[in-house]
């Protein structure tokens, strides 16, 4: 894949007290791929993401996400900015007190001018969109299961028609029909909308199926960066963590599968 660089990375040093978490960190991520983040704990992923998002600013090096420098940017064009992507956070994320039909419109209430009734049905195409059906959205979010949460979570991250989203542990904690559902989603959004996706994930069935190309971290810097299948051949002991394990054999065989009947 050779899109043009959607998010850029350039030395990024990240600490908190004494502890290093970013070291002269730098990687790409390409329009219209789906790039993933993995590493052992501690190894500064859920940081990367939070600095990618605002939620966080490096010590030092550059972050350009969509063409804005966040080193530099004001408060206007950081807010033009988040409007551009759709974050959907590990554990959902939507407010308990309001249901789910409201949660996805939230976005579309705070950034435009729409009135309620057009709200409301933007908000019942996202639920859609995610596969939920329309009676999903007058629930709780404490009253869905785990993979309708990740769906309630995903559409409102679509609200505003974003250029890119940014997923942290999408199929965390389902269960595999779930967590495939959830897959399959991602891809046909990728594929129908051209949308970038950085997402944090340890899905080794996730980064065999869906990912495009994946970013190992460890010790502060990108140790390995490629498409699973590049990355497999490596004998960096950081990547090869990834794939000397029988979970990891198990999904790359599973992989290998589903591959040879898309093509048959």
């Amino acid at each position: 894949m050779n899109g043009e660089p959607v998010i850029e990375l350039k030395d990024v040093h990240t600490r908190f007290g004494a502890h290093v978490v970013h070291q002269g960190l730098s990687l790409e991520v390409r329009r219209a791929e789906i790039f993933a983040l993995v590493g052992g704990s501690g190894s500064g992923k859920s940081t990367l993401l939070r600095e990618m998002i605002l939620l966080h600013p490096p010590d030092a090096g550059r972050i350009s996400v969509l063409g804005v420098d966040l080193t530099t940017a004001d408060a206007a064009a950081k807010l033009a900015l988040r409007q551009r992507w759709g974050v959907m956070f590990q554990h959902g994320g939507l407010f308990a007190a309001l249901t789910v039909l409201e949660n996805v419109g939230l976005p579309l209430r705070e950034h435009t001018p729409l009135d309620d009734a057009l709200i409301d049905e933007i908000a019942a195409a996202k639920l859609a969109l995610a596969g939920l059906a329309p009676d999903v959205g007058a629930l709780l979010p404490t009253e869905l299961s785990g993979g309708m949460l990740k769906r309630a979570s995903l559409a409102r991250a679509l609200a505003l028609d974003p250029e890119l989203l940014f997923l942290d542990e999408p199929t965390a904690g389902l269960d595999p029909v779930a967590a495939d559902g959830v897959d399959q989603l991602v891809r046909r959004l990728r594929d129908g909308f051209g949308l970038t996706v950085v997402m944090v994930t340890h899905d080794l069935d996730t980064l065999w199926q869906v990912s495009d190309r994946v970013a190992v971290l460890a010790d502060g810097r990108v140790q390995g960066s490629g498409a699973m299948a590049e990355l497999a051949q490596q004998d960096n002991p950081a990547v090869r963590a990834y794939f000397d394990g029988p979970r990891s054999r198990a999904a790359r065989q599973q992989a290998a599968v589903i591959d040879a009947a898309a093509q048959a």
